[in-house]
């Protein structure tokens, strides 16, 4: 399997719902490094998984509406728990859109799964992986 990891970063604002989270319950921001990985059995005709510089667009595309809000006031996010695994699936549903969408170029349609992470800081983070469904 091959893969190709291209990297960006967002900073938020939100809190969370419950007495497991302690003091996170507040308002607070977040910084994330986040990853994503492309996987593909094959490589395309042009010898690539996908073009790193559409991909790292793409990833820059997804992370635009969050980054620098509060997103605790994103009617979409309304009521939920904005963990760090619930936002690394946000970001693989957006990225996989973007894929089955073309904004990738044709050749992204052989992408097989992605992995995308969220890092919190260097000694935590978390991820969601899947397979790619096609159109």
């Amino acid at each position: 399997m091959y893969s190709v990891c291209v990297r960006d970063h967002i900073m938020i604002a939100h809190s969370f719902i419950g007495e497991t989270f302690g003091s996170a319950q507040q308002l607070h921001g977040a910084t994330y490094v986040v990853d994503v990985e492309f996987r593909r059995r094959q490589l395309d005709d042009d010898g690539l998984v996908v073009d790193i510089g559409v991909a790292s667009h793409a990833l820059r595309e997804a992370l635009a509406p969050l980054n620098y809000r509060n997103i605790d006031l994103l009617a979409e996010f309304a009521g939920r728990n904005t963990t760090t695994e619930f936002l690394a699936k946000v970001v693989f549903d957006r990225m996989a859109l973007s894929i089955r969408d073309g904004r990738l170029g044709a050749s992204a349609t052989g992408l097989t799964s992605l992995r995308v992470t969220l890092h919190e800081s260097h000694l935590a983070w978390a991820s969601f992986e899947g397979e790619l469904v096609a159109k």
